[in-house]
């Protein structure tokens, strides 16, 4: 198992590496009105490929960037000069929001040889290391192999089957007024509210607002506990759309727990359907 997290010195250290892959896997809130796309060639690490969830995900779903079937994650990272002996290293834009999902499902098909860049680019900008403009540096391309883990995600029916038997944790990565439904989701038509039973661990609280980088295991350990989440116990993690709560997943694996399951749609699937439950107000006490 390889440590989830490096820092920007082995990454300076590594970049021309030819068996280092770094990705861009930035991910703009549809509030945020970005194009990730757009941005990279203005900027991204040296040597980085853009890694786009929204395009490495399943065509026919309406639901946003839900998970691709095995030979279409293949084919992107083959294309991305990726095989089982890369080490990839994903960074995103704001530190640690999508970043985890790239890592996420490198994981979930098959790669454990993947860490997030801790502090992502603010860090690496912050530090004066170099940038590169233009866009991404074709690499020669691979053969992936990927090989599925069914118990890293979960679907709706398998959410609603661990609330009917209340032998899964359940845990929420969005912010807190959103979880309690004083806040209204980004996204148009969704109903505000929590999954019964779920407990609140906002992804905003996984990061040092100053550094951007991640909170130390012992702190991380403290959170779990505060929200009577264990997470040596079946979970699954949830959140918007399938990627804050990656950082959840980060999270359960630093501290080795490589097990937690991604609920994928999480609540752009729960909270748009009206035969799902939804409770409002604080999560019942631990």
């Amino acid at each position: 198992m390889t440590d989830a997290l490096v820092t920007t010195d082995w990454l300076a250290a590594h970049l021309d590496d030819p068996k280092v892959v770094v990705l861009d896997g930035t991910y703009h809130l549809p509030t945020a009105k970005r194009d990730a796309d757009a941005e990279f060639p203005e900027g991204h690490i040296p040597g980085a490929q853009r890694f786009d969830i929204d395009k490495v995900c399943d065509p026919d779903d309406p639901l946003p960037h839900m998970i691709p079937a095995a030979e279409t994650f293949a084919k992107a990272a083959s294309a991305l000069g990726i095989d089982s002996d890369t080490m990839v290293v994903a960074y995103d834009v704001y530190g640690l929001q999508s970043a985890a999902r790239t890592w996420w499902m490198f994981r979930l098909f098959g790669h454990d040889k993947v860490a997030v860049l801790d502090g992502g680019m603010p860090k690496w900008q912050a530090e004066g290391r170099p940038m590169e403009t233009g866009p991404a540096k074709a690499r020669p391309a691979t053969d992936f192999k990927a090989t599925f883990r069914p118990e890293l995600v979960k679907s709706r029916d398998d959410v609603l089957a661990a609330v009917k038997a209340g032998d899964m944790q359940i845990v929420d990565a969005r912010p807190a007024g959103r979880f309690t439904g004083d806040e209204p989701e980004p996204r148009a038509g969704m109903r505000s509210g929590h999954i019964p039973g779920s407990r609140s661990m906002p992804s905003s609280e996984f990061t040092d607002k100053a550094t951007k980088t991640m909170v130390d295991t012992q702190t991380l350990e403290t959170k779990f506990k505060a929200a009577g989440i264990d997470p040596s116990k079946p979970t699954i993690s949830s959140c918007g759309s399938g990627v804050t709560a990656c950082i959840i997943a980060l999270s359960a694996y630093r501290l080795g727990h490589p097990g937690m399951a991604v609920y994928d749609g999480s609540w752009s699937d729960w909270g748009s359907r009206q035969d799902t439950p939804v409770v409002t107000g604080p999560a019942d006490a631990p």
